[in-house]
C-alpha cells in the first residue's frame, strides 16, 4: 500500500507541481490510513471500501488535535476532515487515471461543507506597535525587522518568507519576486519601509549570520541557516511579546492585515488577488465582508439615522 502512495506522491510533486505544504499534508493524511487499514486487517488497496474510507474519516474525526500531554486535547477541525477527504479523492483520482485500481471508491465521498471564516487582521495601532524597531540592535534583531516589514508590506506566506532568495530582490525597484503555491512566480511590490528595513539588514545583520555552508535565502538564523516554518513563527512571536500585544499573533495575520488594509482603502479586488497569488477570485473575496463590517460599522457611528 506504502508503494502505492508514494507513486502518487511522485506525481503530486513533479508532475503537477504541488506546493510542498501540500505535498507533506497528503502524505501524512494517507500515511494515517494505511496505518489504520493495518491495524483493521486491510492489507492491499483493492480490498478498501466506501465504507472503509468512511470509518476512517469517522476515525480522524474522533483523533485528538493536542500533542500528547497537553491538557485539553480537541477534536479535529472541519478543515483537517476537509483535507483528510480532498487527499483520498485526489489519490483515488490518480489510480483510477493510471488505471492502478480496479475502482475509484471515493468518487461519492462528499466534501463536508467548508466554512469560509473571516480573516483577523491587526488594527494599524496593532501594525505600528509590533514593526516597531527593537534596541539594541543586533544581526537577529535586523532579520526579524525585515521579516516583519516584508510579510506587512508585500503578504507573503510564511513558506514563501522562508525560501525566499537573494535573487528575488530587486529592491532598488522596490519589488520582489514570490514563489508562491505550485511554484508559481508572482512580483509584489515592497514598499519603502520594507525596503529600508531590508537593505539595513543586508548590510549590517545578514553578512553576521551568514557561515560556510549558508545558502542564499535572504533570511538566516543564528546558525546561518534557512528558517524552518516554526522557527520563523516563534520569532514572530517573541516580537509580538516585546511589542506588548496581548492576544496571539500568527504569521497569516500579517498576510490578512496586508490584504484588508489594502482593500479599506481603496484597493481593486483583482490586484489583491494577484498581489496574494490566489488562483481564483472567490478566495479573495473573503475579504470583502471585512470591509463590509467596517463599513457598516462607520454608518453606525456616523450617520445620523443609522
Amino acid at each position: 500500500m506504502n508503494e502505492l502512495v508514494e507513486d502518487f506522491l511522485q506525481h503530486i510533486r513533479h508532475e503537477r507541481g504541488q506546493s510542498e505544504n501540500t505535498q507533506k499534508t497528503y502524505q501524512a493524511i494517507l500515511n494515517r490510513f494505511v496505518a489504520w487499514a493495518g491495524e483493521n486487517a486491510i492489507e492491499r488497496w483493492p480490498q478498501v471500501e466506501l465504507s472503509h474510507l468512511m470509518s476512517f474519516l469517522s476515525h480522524e474525526r474522533a483523533r485528538p488535535s493536542a500533542a500528547p500531554g497537553e491538557p485539553t486535547p480537541q477534536r479535529l477541525s472541519p478543515e483537517s476532515i476537509y483535507l483528510a477527504v480532498a487527499a483520498l479523492r485526489a489519490f483515488y483520482r490518480f489510480c483510477e487515471t493510471e488505471k492502478l485500481l480496479p475502482a475509484n471508491v471515493a468518487e461519492n465521498l462528499s466534501l463536508p461543507r467548508h466554512w469560509k471564516t473571516l480573516p483577523k487582521a491587526l488594527s494599524d495601532e496593532e501594525i505600528q506597535r509590533l514593526l516597531a524597531p527593537v534596541s539594541p540592535e543586533t544581526p537577529a534583531s535586523l532579520c526579524d525587522q525585515a521579516i516583519l516589514e516584508l510579510a506587512y508590506a508585500s503578504g507573503l506566506r510564511l513558506s514563501e518568507l522562508c525560501h525566499i532568495r537573494l535573487e528575488q530582490l530587486h529592491l532598488e525597484a522596490g519589488f520582489i519576486t514570490a514563489i508562491g503555491k505550485g511554484n508559481k512566480e508572482r512580483v509584489v511590490p515592497a514598499g519603502k519601509l520594507a525596503c529600508a528595513a531590508l537593505n539595513r539588514y543586508l548590510e549590517a545583520g545578514r553578512p553576521a549570520l551568514v557561515g560556510p555552508k549558508s545558502p542564499a535565502n535572504v533570511f538566516l538564523t543564528r546558525r546561518g541557516t534557512p528558517f524552518a516554518p516554526v522557527t520563523l513563527w516563534l520569532h514572530i512571536k517573541q516580537r509580538v511579546k516585546l511589542a506588548g500585544m496581548s492576544h496571539p499573533v500568527t504569521p497569516h495575520m500579517l498576510r490578512h492585515s496586508f490584504a484588508t488594509h489594502l482593500l479599506q482603502h481603496g484597493a481593486d479586488l483583482r490586484v489583491i488577488q494577484e498581489l496574494l497569488g490566489h488562483a481564483s477570485i472567490s478566495t479573495t473575496e473573503i475579504y470583502t465582508h471585512v470591509a463590509s463590517d467596517r463599513l457598516r460599522d462607520i454608518h453606525r457611528r456616523f450617520h445620523p439615522r443609522s
